[in-house]
């Protein structure tokens, strides 16, 4: 028994068009990516937006010698990991699967351009924390 997936009902792919077998790991890394989103990104916003500019935090709490050692560090990889490139996957799913509702572009064409993106992006972001890590 095959199930239909991203296509419209009563549409000439909907007949011929199997369930992709990826779509599991997309819809992963969306819920991960929108957890760490909700959690992660307002604790981040809170501690470097509002409470260090407030004077509430140490003001040698970010110093820079601090936040380099932390970010080029492997608890700082994971937290790149989480903040920057999760939400990008999630990003990622959500402007696929927009532009699938609206009808804009072929869904094959548009998984690779916006996974894509989201992998060179994540790519870029780790990369620059690993050189960091390594100079």
């Amino acid at each position: 028994m095959s199930k239909q997936a991203m296509s419209k009902p009563g549409s000439p792919q909907a007949a011929s068009h199997q369930q992709a077998f990826d779509e599991p790991l997309w819809w992963g890394l969306f819920s991960a990516g929108g957890v760490c989103f909700a959690v992660l990104l307002p604790a981040v916003i809170l501690f470097i937006g509002v409470l260090l500019p407030l004077g509430l935090l140490p003001a040698d709490a970010l110093s820079y010698e601090r936040a380099t050692a932390l970010l080029f560090s492997v608890p700082g990889f994971l937290f790149v990991g989480a903040v920057v490139c999760l939400p990008l996957f999630h990003a990622a799913h959500r402007l696929r699967h927009g532009l699938f509702d609206i009808s804009v572009g072929r869904d094959g064409f548009n998984k690779k351009l916006m996974y894509g993106a989201a992998a060179l992006l994540s790519m870029l972001a780790l990369g620059l924390v690993v050189a960091g890590m390594l100079s």
